[in-house]
C-alpha cells in the first residue's frame, strides 16, 4: 500500500471541487493507495515516467496529477484540478 502525501496547495484545490466531483475523487485516493501505476503518464514521451495523472468526476473534467516514490511506497500528490 503506499502512503498519500499531498503538496501544501492540495487542501485549497480540493475545497475548490465541485460537490458532483466529491465522490470520484474519494475513489481516486482509494485507488492511488493501491495502484498508483494504473494512472496515464503526464508525458506521452515518457510512458514509464514516474509523474502520472488520473481524471475523475463527471465528464472526466477533474485531474490528480502526482508523482510516485516507489522506493518510498509513497504517492505526492502535486496538483487536484477541476477544468470547466
Amino acid at each position: 500500500m503506499y502512503r498519500l502525501v499531498p503538496d501544501a496547495d492540495i487542501g485549497e484545490q480540493v475545497a475548490a471541487l465541485p460537490d458532483e466531483a466529491l465522490d470520484a475523487f474519494m475513489e481516486v485516493l482509494e485507488i492511488l493507495q493501491l495502484t498508483p501505476w494504473n494512472g496515464a503518464p503526464q508525458h506521452a514521451e515518457n510512458p514509464e515516467g514516474a509523474v502520472r495523472r488520473w481524471t475523475f468526476g463527471p465528464g472526466q473534467a477533474g485531474q490528480v496529477i502526482y508523482l510516485i516514490l516507489e522506493d518510498q511506497q509513497e504517492v505526492h500528490m502535486l496538483l487536484v484540478q477541476w477544468l470547466t
